[in-house]
């Protein structure tokens, strides 16, 4: 849960970064500021490898940790921002075009934004306890009501539990004559959650045909 805690605030950081740097950029295209001769542009040069550098760390361990994510994108914009001073200084101090700058800055926010909203919904769902998006939940009841023994469920939840990993709890129903294996049935759902779904984290209440819940709700929480 803290990793989760932390690339939320990660990506919502990076929105602020974003739109700070849209408002700075429109600054300075209503204003051009001096620009420090080259020692700006090679001071830009060394931050630029400091930052490529710790994004190629962090980009290789970015797939399975959506904390690492947040801060592979992190050291991304720190270095699109350095090309940003590489380039716009150069073409101030040569050319004095001094609309590169902001330009180049606010293109590179735009980015950061796109980057960072698309990828903070991931975090937000599963704060939420939002379902698997990779999952259909039609699916998986299918599934356990396939299984012999079975007559029905209800009341089913699932619900993305951490990045890679789904949850679900549900009551199942089982027919009349089959409560004695229902330690049977209990293995059979489980393991066909976890091949045919990747659900490895299951709570499952049984109920007897008998005495089930009526008219019980398909989905619940």
């Amino acid at each position: 849960l803290g990793e989760i805690v932390a690339a939320l605030i990660n990506y919502t950081t990076l929105i602020l970064v974003g739109f700070y740097l849209i408002y700075q950029g429109g600054m300075r295209m209503i204003d051009p500021p001096e620009v420090a001769g080259w020692t700006v542009v090679i001071l830009g040069g060394v931050a630029l490898v400091v930052d490529t550098l710790t994004a190629l760390l962090t980009y290789s361990m970015q797939k399975h940790s959506v904390n690492i994510r947040a801060l592979f994108l992190h050291n991304l914009s720190d270095a699109l921002a350095s090309v940003a001073v590489i380039v716009g200084g150069s073409l101030i101090i040569l050319y004095d075009m001094r609309w590169v700058d902001p330009a180049i800055t606010i293109g590179i926010a735009l980015y950061i934004l796109y980057l960072a909203v698309t990828e903070i919904g991931g975090p937000i769902r599963t704060l939420m306890l939002g379902s698997p998006p990779g999952i259909d939940s039609a699916a998986v009841i299918d599934a356990m009501r396939a299984v012999d023994g079975v007559a029905d469920v209800h009341h089913v939840h699932l619900w993305q539990m951490q990045e890679h990993a789904a949850a679900l709890d549900c009551h199942v129903v089982v027919t009349a004559g089959c409560w004695t294996g229902v330690e049977t049935i209990k293995r059979e759902i489980k393991a066909r959650l976890v091949d045919q779904f990747g659900i490895a984290h299951s709570s499952l209440e049984f109920e007897h045909a008998e005495t089930a819940h009526k008219d019980a709700a398909l989905y619940g929480h």
